[in-house]
């Protein structure tokens, strides 16, 4: 399936979960198939997030062969995303989808336009994250990654290059991180969907397994490929292109926005 393909590609590249992609395909594909509305955007997302766990594993592993995967700011910084990521699920059946995405929007214009702009420096710099943003834009990077499913490299991989760390090293942490989020999001939705008696056809909670078996397979191929052209780019065109993407991303959920 080319989506499940382009999907995995750019966990790899980009260090996301695939989220991006996958939760607006899910969303069409269910409302298609008739669905019931009232947890079109909860099934796309808790399905989402199942399908991004294998997938950041693959993508995890080979950044950690390229020696870009930060260990230690896992450790920290992780424990703060798990929090939001946990209050975000649980406040995610409340939410309007609409309001969501209009948010989002927003969000993922101004990191690419953060990205498009940073210079990189010529000298080497010492990342330098301190306790205080890391418990702030922990919490907030998982807390508003669980109500759309995706892995929070669109909000990780920009804070990490803001506090020092190299591109390459950043796409590498944030998709470790991205692990820790679809992990704790896909068990949140998960146990959700159980506990309101979602009902939906062919899926468990809010995960459905047929849409989850049919995308495993794809993009745990594809973020190997991804995660080792990562590693082989040009790091400020890596960069750039990050930044574009983001545009493209938020442009497509402008339009989801303006048709929903």
């Amino acid at each position: 399936m080319p989506i499940a393909a382009i999907a995995g590609f750019f966990a790899g590249l980009f260090g996301i979960g695939g989220g991006l992609i996958t939760v607006p395909f899910l969303f069409f594909i269910f409302e298609y198939l008739n669905f019931d509305q009232t947890y079109l955007m909860h099934l796309s997302v808790g399905t989402s997030f199942a399908i991004i766990i294998p997938t950041s594993i693959v993508s995890v592993l080979t950044h950690k062969k390229h020696n870009s995967v930060d260990v230690r700011i896992i450790k920290n910084y992780g424990f703060f995303v798990i929090s939001g990521v946990l209050i975000g699920t649980i406040l995610a059946a409340t939410l309007k989808t609409k309001s969501l995405l209009l948010f989002f929007t927003i969000v993922v214009y101004f990191l690419g336009a953060y990205l498009l702009n940073i210079k990189e420096k010529t000298a080497k710099l010492k990342p330098n994250f301190g306790l205080t943003p890391k418990i702030i834009l922990g919490f907030i990077s998982g807390f508003i990654s669980a109500p759309m499913g995706i892995g929070g490299a669109v909000m990780n991989v920009p804070i990490l290059r803001y506090f020092g760390y190299p591109i390459n090293k950043a796409i590498g942490s944030a998709s470790a991180i991205g692990f820790i989020i679809a992990l704790f999001g896909g068990l949140g939705f998960f146990l959700t969907g159980s506990y309101l008696n979602a009902n939906l056809p062919l899926s468990i909670g809010f995960i459905n397994i047929p849409a989850f078996l049919i995308f495993i397979p794809i993009t745990m191929f594809m973020a190997r490929i991804g995660a080792n052209k990562s590693n082989k780019m040009n790091k400020a065109k890596l960069q750039r292109f990050f930044g574009i993407f983001l545009y493209v991303i938020g442009t497509l959920f402008l339009y989801r926005y303006l048709t929903i």
